[in-house]
């Protein structure tokens, strides 16, 4: 069995000053496979509510919890905040955790599994698959996130069923290599293309849950976004190689 020392979970925030505390609190409870390591790398993308202060007073309580916090001075997306938390990590393994209640942390043992089993370099959680929660919310993205990686597949010769996930558990090195651009919500459709092309990368599929928002509730991502992850397939995928 595989084993590595520290897991680092990037999680962008914007305007999430209402929550974070308590997705916190679920990365704090999750206790990882092998005795793994917590890293926390929260990267504030120039939130205008009380996100600085919620994560501050949240690191005051919570010494033990290993956080690294960031703030961008200029809202530039959240794939921009990923680029920044990407950058700074220092474990050996890197997960995308989003700072809402949409994904469980309880789920990392479900991604990290076929990593410590020798199998993976990377790991997809599919919201499509398994008998795993999933909230009944929006038909047309569902229509939507499906040809999306459809489109995706054609181009990568994968065989995803959800491209757009959060959940993407990543081999560092793997992960760093990647000459990323995309700052606001492409970067999904770009880290995909461009880990798809990695030189004998094995790339995995679980199933996690979802525990959609509705946009009363916090929901962001809207249909420009699924305009420009098109623009990004095609980018990526079909008119650059770089």
């Amino acid at each position: 069995m595989k084993s590595f020392e520290t897991l680092s979970i990037v999680i962008p925030a914007y305007n999430e000053g209402r929550t974070i505390h308590l997705i916190l609190d679920k990365v704090k409870q999750v206790q990882l496979l092998n005795g793994i390591k917590k890293e926390v790398i929260i990267v504030n993308d120039c939130s205008k509510d009380n996100t600085v202060d919620a994560v501050n007073r949240y690191m005051q309580s919570n010494p033990e919890l290993n956080i690294q916090f960031y703030s961008h001075e200029v809202n530039q997306g959240k794939g921009a905040a990923l680029h920044t938390g990407i950058q700074k990590a220092k474990g050996e393994y890197i997960i995308i955790q989003d700072a809402d209640l949409e994904y469980d942390p309880e789920e990392f043992n479900i991604l990290l599994k076929p990593i410590l089993d020798g199998f993976a370099d990377v790991v997809f959680g599919t919201r499509f698959l398994g008998g795993n929660a999933h909230r009944i919310l929006f038909f047309w993205h569902t229509i939507g996130n499906k040809f999306l990686t459809f489109l995706s597949n054609m181009f990568t010769n994968l065989n995803l069923s959800d491209m757009e996930t959060c959940y993407k558990l990543f081999d560092a090195k793997i992960l760093k290599s990647l000459s990323l651009q995309e700052k606001r919500f492409g970067f999904e459709p770009e880290v995909t293309a461009k880990v798809s092309r990695v030189k004998d990368v094995r790339i995995y599929e679980v199933g996690i849950s979802y525990y959609g928002r509705t946009y009363e509730e916090g929901k962001k991502i809207g249909a420009r976004d699924g305009f420009r992850a098109i623009y990004c397939i095609l980018k990526y995928g079909l008119l650059s190689r770089n």
